[in-house]
């Protein structure tokens, strides 16, 4: 028995042998057959837990982000077990995404593929697999920037065999890896014939079906058939292995093109979203893709299949997809996608609400969301919302204030509240009212990629992101701040988008964009994140009006601050961040002057009294020409002010607070000291202030009375203003803490501080001064305001106004101009100042005054 082991073991050694040196070509057959090799490809057909398999990856299918890499790249894999819930529940991954090991590295091969050899039970350390479903992998590069996936974007997987059972696989055609089985060609023609060819691991009855319907049959451990496509849409191809009273099924998916038919969108169908009829029952859906093959329509009333009735007609321009559905029940929310050229599934761009099944776990409940359909489909999918309750407006009269008048509060919902949502921020309206502010802006509230964000990488400009709370309970805050007389601007992001966004989804190849009709492909300025929106084109027009509208119409908001709107630009100045670069960027350019001024006139034919607030910072030859149209430019002040409550007074010049300097009739800008994007001044005030004796702006008392100072100056200096949140407590919790976005800690017990509550004392009764006096809003100026001591003239009517202030750490001598030596109001310390007969005063280190010929009115 011995003998015979060995002569066997021999045996087979010299049969490995001689097949190892066999010329077998990659991706032919031994019987002579070609077969396409698909994503990824396994030395042997089937994967088992306890014996060494090669991966084999082709970087020119799938997603083709690595497309042609020719560097380090890594694996990045996990278990499914029979406990994941989804495709998506990875468990016990094996690889660091920030550890480049040799372990799972690749092996790059001479036809330009990447291969690893992999032994599961010793990769993942794990001797028994009997609860292991799938595994599950991604191939990244070194620092993780690109990752090859499946076409559709889903991660790879391959099914765990066992040797004790039969298994099947599909040697053709070529397939992705995906959860399900989908073909690697994207599409077939009807009519076409598809050569299937499976592959069992043991012999048995093979059975091929397409549709619930069997083809073919066969004994033995192939079965090979020529599969005519008859049917359009999704084709379900099951092939399944009988043997020893045991089965397998593998499915896979395959899209037929059929015939598109043409015809012009209805009369009252919106060119995109969803438009209601409730008198006729009907709900049609819309989708601008130009150069698309086909579309069709997905969701929880056709369980996400792709059939006939659900394909899409196009217009005869080839812009637009639409269909109009008549069998919805109107009292129920349903779920929906859009299936492109058989392949890419996307969600509504329109949508007014998403589901993500990567991050909604995060989010608190939401009445009527409907759950999301598990199994059937994968990505974000939109909601119909069809039986939703309508928000009732309480106030439907609010004045807003004048725009020369406003304090505005800027505010993210996740870092000022612990509950982070809309409706305790409600609770919060008081602590506004208190502080006086008249306007509040919302960082971005679109749905952005992930939760904890500032919210700067939108991916749905029409759908409230879920993390803050629901529709009705953000309308119910407007109201309730219209109530007590605030005004709501919002924070408004049209620069760019990010890639979860299905205007993306819809041209991307290889990780980069190709004709997109809404996205530059290569971005045009130094500042842009995500992909950069070209705002010359009529389709990103189009896209921005209908935003502009929705959020105008549906939340009732007074305003709109645009991120980056010195991007809406196609004078391309490249994309370093040099400062040749940024000069270029903002140099005057008169095509991005006509889009906003293109968009302002169709926000001003539906609102003009609205706030349009630009974050420009080019020339001011431009900016001029934009605020004689009515628009407000921001004024960043951050670093002159930073200097002089730190007590450096070299780059303290605060003359930028003033119309003049900027060759302004009136001050059309947002003057501000702080905003989400500034280091805070209070703590550079601690960090890096200036000390002289024993007086040290790094003291917290100290540099605490220097922001009443700069406040004075800010608030009081004509236009309107912007406060950070916290700005009025001293916040001193660096911008860079836990990542320049990431979640910062809340400082309400600085309330409990009596020096900190005294800034908030403080700003209260300077924002009083400048709402209830109209001489704030555009008096005339007459300002020295570039040394140590500075100070600044108001006048209108038979008011004057004097703020001055020592901004060094020693004190100065100033000598009183002839002009403002006359009998003032000291307002701060409420008594007469008589300067008639008086040339020069002391001004101790961080004095100042705020003085007037007759007292200034402040009805707390």
């Amino acid at each position: 028995m011995k003998t015979n082991k060995k002569l066997g073991y021999l045996l087979v050694m010299v049969l490995w042998i001689i097949a190892c040196k066999k010329d077998v070509k990659p991706g032919v057959d031994p019987i002579g057959e070609d077969i396409e090799l698909g994503l990824v490809s396994l030395s042997d057909d089937f994967l088992y837990w306890d014996e060494i398999t090669t991966l084999t990856f082709d970087l020119a299918k799938g997603n083709k982000e690595l497309l042609n890499h020719s560097g380090d790249l890594y694996l990045h894999a996990g278990l499914l077990l029979t406990g994941s819930t989804s495709e998506k529940e990875w468990k016990e991954v094996a690889t660091a995404w920030d550890k480049n090991l040799d372990s799972y590295k690749l092996k790059r091969e001479a036809d330009g593929r990447y291969s690893i050899a992999i032994h599961p039970a010793s990769f993942f350390k794990r001797t028994q697999a009997n609860d292991v479903t799938h595994m599950a992998f991604l191939v990244r590069n070194a620092d993780g920037s690109k990752v090859l996936r499946n076409t559709d974007g889903s991660d790879m997987y391959w099914s765990i065999s066992s040797k004790q059972k039969p298994d099947i696989t599909f040697k053709a055609p070529a397939v992705q890896p995906t959860f399900v089985l989908l073909s690697e060609k994207q599409s077939y023609a009807r009519g076409e014939e598809l050569p299937i060819r499976l592959h069992a691991s043991q012999s048995g009855t093979l059975k091929l079906s397409v549709n619930g319907q069997q083809v073919a049959t066969n004994q033995g451990n192939e079965l090979n058939h020529k599969l005519l496509l008859n049917g359009t849409g999704q084709q379900h191809i099951e092939a399944r292995i009988e043997a020893n009273g045991q089965h397998a099924v593998r499915m896979l998916t395959v899209f037929v093109e059929g015939d598109v038919e043409v015809a012009e969108l209805p009369a009252g169908i919106n060119k995109n979203g969803v438009t209601i009829n409730r008198d006729k029952q009907e709900v049609s859906f819309a989708l601008t893709a130009p150069d698309k093959s086909s579309a069709f329509l997905l969701g929880n009333f056709n369980d996400f299949q792709a059939t006939q009735d659900y394909a899409m007609k196009r217009t005869p321009d080839g812009n637009i997809w639409w269909i109009t559905l008549r069998n919805l029940d109107f009292q129920t929310n349903y779920t929906y996608q859009f299936l492109i050229d058989g392949q890419l599934k996307i969600a509504d761009p329109y949508a007014k609400l998403v589901l993500d099944p990567n991050h909604d776990g995060e989010v608190a409940s939401h009445p009527h969301l409907p759950s999301y359909p598990q199994g059937a489909t994968a990505g974000i999918v939109s909601v119909l919302s069809l039986n939703n309750i309508a928000y009732t407006w309480q106030n439907t009269t609010f004045n807003r204030p004048d725009v020369f008048d406003l304090v505005i509060y800027e505010l993210h919902v996740r870092d000022f509240l612990d509950q982070r949502n809309y409706k305790t921020l409600r609770d919060s309206i008081s602590y506004l009212k208190r502080l006086g502010v008249n306007a509040v802006e919302l960082l971005p509230v679109q749905e952005f990629e992930g939760n904890s964000s500032w919210g700067y990488n939108p991916s749905f400009h029409f759908a409230l992101d879920k993390y803050y709370g629901t529709t009705n309970e953000l309308k119910a805050f407007i109201d309730e701040c219209h109530q007590e007389g605030i005004a709501v601007i919002l924070d408004m992001v049209l620069n760019h988008a990010f890639g979860q966004s299905p205007m993306v989804r819809l041209y991307q190849q290889a990780g980069s964009l190709t004709n997109n009709p809404w996205f530059n492909i290569v971005p045009t300025h130094p500042y842009n994140v995500g992909y950069d929106f070209n705002h010359e084109s009529s389709f990103t027009q189009q896209f921005t009006k209908d935003v502009i509208a929705f959020w105008m119409e549906e939340f009732k908001v007074d305003g709109f601050r645009f991120d980056l709107s010195k991007g809406f630009t196609q004078k391309n100045s490249g994309t370093d961040e040099s400062d040749g670069a940024v000069q270029q960027w903002s140099a005057y350019d008169a095509s991005r002057i006509a889009i906003w001024k293109n968009y302002n006139h169709f926000i001003r034919e539906r609102d003009k009294d609205f706030y349009v607030i630009l974050e420009h910072f080019a020339e001011d030859r431009e900016e001029r020409e934009l605020a004689s149209e009515g628009l407000f430019l921001w004024n960043n002040l951050n670093h002159v002010f930073n200097e002089a409550t730190m007590g450096w007074n070299d780059n303290s010049d605060l003359k930028r607070l003033f119309a003049d300097a900027h060759g302004f009739e009136k001050p059309q800008f947002v003057s501000y000291m702080e905003s989400h994007d500034e280091e805070r001044l209070m703590y550079k005030n601690l960090q890096y202030g200036n000390t002289q004796g024993n007086y040290s702006t790094k003291e917290l008392a100290t540099a605490l009375e220097r922001m009443k100072q700069a406040a004075a100056f800010l608030l009081c200096a004509p236009g309107p203003k912007m406060i950070w949140q916290f700005g009025e407590l001293g916040y001193d919790i660096s911008i860079d803490e836990n990542g320049r976005t990431g979640k910062k800690p809340l400082k309400w017990d600085y309330l409990k501080d009596p020096n900190r509550y005294s800034l908030f004392a403080h700003y209260a009764k300077l924002i009083g001064w400048k709402r209830q006096n109209a001489i704030f809003r555009t008096g005339a100026v007459n300002h020295k305001v570039d040394g140590a001591v500075k100070y600044y003239v108001l006048k209108e009517g038979g008011q004057e106004v004097l703020v001055i202030g020592n901004v060094d750490v020693v004190e100065h001598d100033f000598t009183i101009p002839i002009a403002l030596q006359k009998s003032w109001y000291d307002n701060l310390a409420g008594r007469t100042r008589d300067w008639r007969s008086t040339s020069s005063i002391t001004l101790a280190a961080g004095q100042y005054k705020i003085l007037s010929i007759n007292k200034l009115n402040n009805k707390q």
